[in-house]
């Protein structure tokens, strides 16, 4: 049986649904089957075992191991697992296998109808280089492929992409000629580790584009849908952080442009199910063929808010054998997503890890979650943690809606990219639709990412209030004449020392001369700032406190008092900044090398990232215990650079 002779074989009702995958997108999937009254089958690693999706599902099939290559990647355990579970259906999701077209015929092979395009169309775009070839032929617009060995630089500056890959792996940029070989060779082993394909291709690198793109949805019955447009221009290292729709100030005629190749791209290879064509806007609006994701795009809610319809009960439709209506729903207002992730931002965007305590939203928003309270942030997988979602009937409303939601938001545990998200979108480029490119982080983020100008004090103040009251049973307050009480706390490398005394009469603090206290518990205070009166909400989790009122949130470590004298570290040591494997070291790079500053030493994969470890400093490297495949932990020893 082929994947879309579902229908034909009398299979025209799906009653239970395997997702191939985890995560939010198994959760998003899960929640539209129980609507349509399909049971759900989930598919867990060991680190998953208790994962919301797996606690959603009817029912759970172990797949046992840790990393994605023996688990999530394993196609043979998946359709084993459909068919133990009794599924009748597979959904990959995004990501993972979503876009493998051996494990789609597979499914089919086993019996079981394949929730996505049939195979060929996966396989006629999933390599990038022989994507481009198609669309030329069928008259879609792109950009012409370079050939490195004859690259000139006036064709500067260029980018190298994996072939087989996507999410920025595989990626790098070249501004110099000299540069070309030692990218080129980088991007293959990046791309071969991450998608076990090597082959790269070299194209020219647009400034200041725009990631434009339309999502489609074909059946089998000859019926195209091209939905609109989606803006995804706001990326870091090649990945989308805040998508909308439809993307704003595009023409007329542009808009026209890219319904019709999207349909052109769709009708040339035959397209089944949910897609995505992507488009790279130039300057000069023109517009340029990037990629066709052959699934269901992380970015879809906004599409789905603004023409108020279920991608993926379409999705199942289309499997069934159901036509689309003739005639497209019609849009409304404007949607914006942004992608909440556990990382930090200031710090090259490392990712983070730990135990996600509370994660609540105000009322108004759309959260399609990845995680619940109490949940752990692993290194195993994507730190993506949610995804926000606001409609509103016009551009400025939903961004403002959104802004607003994500500043009242309560999110405690790792560090996350909640205030950049917040400043993103209040920024004038942004908020006005004109700074909508590629190249936003890299013009803004050190503004971006820059310390609050003041108000941290006032919070870390609040802390200490809260602390004290929760830790006496009189409420903190001293009858008799004492010393002030002082607590340290640290944020973004910043110490807060707070002197303070409660007293029957209120509050007196030395630095705080225009602060008075209204109201005082363990986990609430309300202070009178110069004036205004503030209501600040205090959570305790070991040393971390997270402070939240509705124009914020701050984030503190509380100091010991007495530091442990034991914590020492060797100059010039290099620490792992986050749990990981190291995937590679410099070749040929031996203790007893000179090296240069911010010469690459070694690369730590973490959560579907590579991240380079430089050296800090001009020096010798006097030590190397880290060792390729090697999993490290937080703080881990990697090199020692004696200056």
């Amino acid at each position: 049986m082929t994947v879309t002779d579902c229908a034909a074989e009398g299979r025209t009702v799906i009653r239970s649904v395997l997702v191939a995958n985890r995560g939010e997108i198994a959760r998003r999937v899960f929640r539209t089957c129980r609507e349509l009254g399909i049971a759900t089958v989930a598919v867990h690693s060991d680190p998953d075992a208790d994962a919301p999706h797996v606690r959603e599902a009817d029912t759970a099939v172990r797949l046992p191991g840790d990393a994605p290559a023996d688990t999530y990647l394993r196609g043979d355990l998946l359709v084993r697992a459909a068919v133990a579970a009794g599924a009748d259906a597979v959904h990959p999701g995004y990501g993972f296998l979503s876009e493998s077209a051996e494990f789609a015929a597979a499914v089919a092979d086993a019996g079981l109808c394949w929730i996505g395009p049939p195979p060929a169309a996966i396989a006629a775009m999933a390599s990038k280089a022989r994507a481009k070839e198609l669309m030329a032929a069928a008259g879609v617009p792109l950009l012409a492929p370079v050939d490195p060995s004859a690259a000139t630089a006036a064709e500067l500056p260029l980018l190298v992409k994996a072939a087989a890959g996507g999410g920025g792996r595989g990626m790098r940029i070249v501004r110099e000629l000299d540069s070309l070989d030692g990218e080129l060779a980088s991007a293959r082993a990046e791309a071969a580790a991450a998608f076990g394909d090597g082959e790269v291709f070299v194209e020219p690198y647009v400034e200041g584009g725009r990631h434009v793109e339309v999502q489609v949805l074909a059946d089998a019955h000859g019926t195209v849908w091209t939905l609109g447009t989606r803006d995804c221009s706001v990326q870091r290292r090649h990945q989308k952080v805040i998508e909308e729709a439809p993307a704003p100030g595009l023409p007329d005629a542009l808009r026209d442009t890219l319904h019709r190749s999207a349909a052109q791209a769709a009708r040339a290879i035959d397209y089944r199910g949910a897609g995505t064509v992507e488009f790279l806007v130039s300057a000069d609006g023109r517009a340029h063929f990037l990629e066709m994701n052959t699934r269901l795009q992380v970015e879809h809610p906004v599409t789905e808010e603004i023409y108020r319809i279920d991608l993926v009960a379409l999705q199942l439709g289309i499997a069934e054998g159901r036509p689309l209506p003739v005639e497209l729903p019609t849009p409304r207002g404007h949607a914006v997503e942004a992608r909440l992730y556990a990382e930090d931002p200031a710090a090259g965007w490392q990712p983070q890890t730990g135990t996600v305590h509370r994660l609540a939203l105000p009322d108004g928003v759309r959260l399609d979650s990845g995680v619940t309270d109490g949940d752990t942030v692993t290194v195993h997988y994507d730190p993506m943690l949610a995804k926000v979602i606001a409609w509103a009937p016009t551009r400025q409303e939903a961004v403002r809606k959104l802004a607003g939601a994500l500043e009242r938001a309560r999110i405690h545990g790792p560090v996350t990219n909640r205030d950049l998200l917040v400043r993103t979108l209040r920024h004038p480029e942004f908020a006005a639709g004109t700074g909508l490119d590629t190249g936003f982080y890299d013009r803004h983020l050190t503004a971006l990412t820059a310390p609050e100008p003041a108000g941290d004090a006032v919070y870390a103040l609040a802390a200490a209030l809260a602390d004290a009251h929760g830790r006496s049973r009189f409420g903190g307050f001293r009858n008799v004449p004492s010393g002030p009480q002082i607590k340290t706390y640290a944020r973004a490398g910043e110490e807060y020392p707070v002197r303070y005394r409660l007293r029957r009469d209120g509050l007196a603090a030395e630095d705080f001369p225009g602060v008075r206290l209204r109201s005082l518990g363990p986990d609430a205070v309300v202070l009178e700032v110069d004036g205004l009166r503030r209501r600040f909400t205090v959570a305790r989790y070991g040393d971390r406190v997270h402070v939240d009122t509705p124009a914020g949130s701050r984030t503190f470590t509380a100091l010991p008092r007495f530091p442990d004298p034991t914590a020492r570290t060797e100059p010039g040591s290099l620490l792992a900044p986050m749990p990981g494997t190291v995937v590679r070291i410099a070749d040929g790079l031996a203790e007893g090398d000179r090296v240069a500053a911010g010469q690459p030493l070694l690369w730590l994969e973490a959560m579907k990232m590579e991240h380079r470890i430089t050296a800090p400093a001009a020096g010798t490297l006097t030590s190397l215990p880290a060792r390729t495949g090697q999993r490290v932990e937080v703080g881990a020893l990697l090199a020692v650079v004696t200056d």
